[in-house]
């Protein structure tokens, strides 16, 4: 071989170079995911050391709580105050002060229509009443100058000075210059009346609320035509809005005739919203109407709410149970729902309890009865199946993490 081949064979293949600095980079990163799995491991185990442990009950309802009903009815919430507000006069809505859902007291305003020609009768009113007051004025004038003519007439005749005729016509001349004051004094008040007729006319322009209530319908928007009675061919508006005195709320339900016998007015009686199947009211029966329905067979029961509540609307559906006389409580009547006893703690007359939300806890204020057999009856507060922690530790606050043991 010569010198040129086996240089040749000596030569080394070299591959590429490796960046500079890269072998460095890549164990810095791998670092950095080791650090922040530590890190996530470390928290993970804080916080499950950090949730509480304890002990859950269910708020449930009373064994046997149906048997205390010896008649159940549905029926619906109505409102024995409600009024459709209209004006008194006919007019052009000028404005619409209210909306649904407002509340309004009694005399607030609602609505106003236009009042030019109302006004403009005002005016005349009280020009034909100064024009009246005027002619009384000329009248009185007139008078007295007449009487005092008769009374020269009668001291001429004394002395023979005038004949006994012009006496006569002095005399009838304040008579009837006394007639037309008795008339223009007439004409007066009549001009005075229709001027209160006209402010009153005025004053109707101005719709206002008639009694304290809800705004549950909003009838007439500013342009519209409006009459206290119907007209236009339905193009004019008979009313502005519909107010309902919350107050007067109560519950129609109506009773088969067959089983109207057990029920008499004063009975307590547990109503059960449609919408709120777990909240039952407390009520009472306010009387029988005295006619029943041919067609259906039944009569209509006026129950009275003996709780009022905001959630508690016109025209919703309800249940009825009526209680029988013997297992009509004495106070508040039975309860809906029981929470046991050792899940409710009390602070400063106050009771409150731990729901579970999760794998957290949320403190929650409830009224609550007397504690029956190891559980207390639940009047506002809590729902069917909601779980609650018993016996909770002094440390425990709202929004803490817990364990069910």
């Amino acid at each position: 071989m010569d010198k040129a081949e086996l240089l040749q064979q000596l030569k080394i293949e070299r591959e590429a170079p490796a960046p500079r600095g890269a072998r460095p980079a890549l164990w810095i990163a791998a670092g950095l995911v080791v650090v922040l799995a530590a890190v996530a491991g470390y928290f993970w185990v804080v916080a499950a050391d950090e949730a509480v442990p304890v002990r859950v009950g269910t708020v449930q309802a009373p064994a046997g709580n149906a048997a205390r009903s010896v008649l159940d009815a549905t029926g619906y919430v109505t409102a024995r105050r409600i009024a459709t507000v209209s004006a008194q006069v006919t007019g052009q809505v000028e404005t619409v002060l209210i909306e649904e859902g407002m509340e309004v007291e009694e005399g607030q305003v609602l609505a106003t229509i236009d009042d030019t020609e109302w006004r403009a009768q005002v005016a005349l009113a009280q020009a034909q009443l100064e024009s009246a007051r005027s002619q009384l004025v000329e009248i009185r004038a007139q008078l007295a100058q007449a009487r005092r003519e008769l009374a020269r007439q009668e001291e001429l005749v004394v002395r023979g000075l005038a004949s006994q005729a012009a006496v006569d016509a002095a005399a009838t001349e304040v008579e009837a210059l006394a007639a037309r004051l008795a008339s223009a004094s007439t004409s007066v008040e009549v001009s005075q009346r229709s001027l209160e007729l006209a402010r009153v006319r005025l004053d109707n322009t101005v719709i206002r609320a008639p009694f304290a209530g809800i705004v549950t319908v909003k009838a007439a928007q500013p342009g519209e035509m409006i009459s206290p009675v119907s007209a236009g061919g339905g193009f004019t508006r008979t009313g502005i809005g519909t107010i309902v005195d919350m107050d007067s709320l109560e519950v129609q339900v109506d009773v088969n005739e067959s089983f109207i016998q057990r029920v008499h007015p004063g009975q307590r009686v547990e109503a059960i919203l449609n919408a709120y199947p777990d909240w039952r009211i407390p009520a009472e029966v306010i009387a029988i109407i005295p006619t029943a329905d041919r067609s259906r067979a039944t009569v209509r029961v006026r129950v009275a709410l003996l709780e009022r509540d905001p959630r508690i609307v016109p025209d919703m559906g309800v249940r009825v149970a009526f209680l029988s006389p013997a297992e009509e409580p004495e106070g508040a009547p039975a309860p809906r729902l029981l929470v046991p006893a050792a899940a409710v703690r009390e602070e400063n007359g106050a009771a409150h309890v731990f729901v579970l939300q999760g794998e957290q806890v949320a403190r929650r204020a409830v009224e609550l009865g007397a504690e029956q057999g190891g559980s207390r009856p639940v009047l506002t507060g809590l729902r069917s199946g909601e779980r609650v922690v018993l016996d909770p530790p002094a440390g425990l606050a709202d929004g803490d993490r817990v364990r069910i043991e």
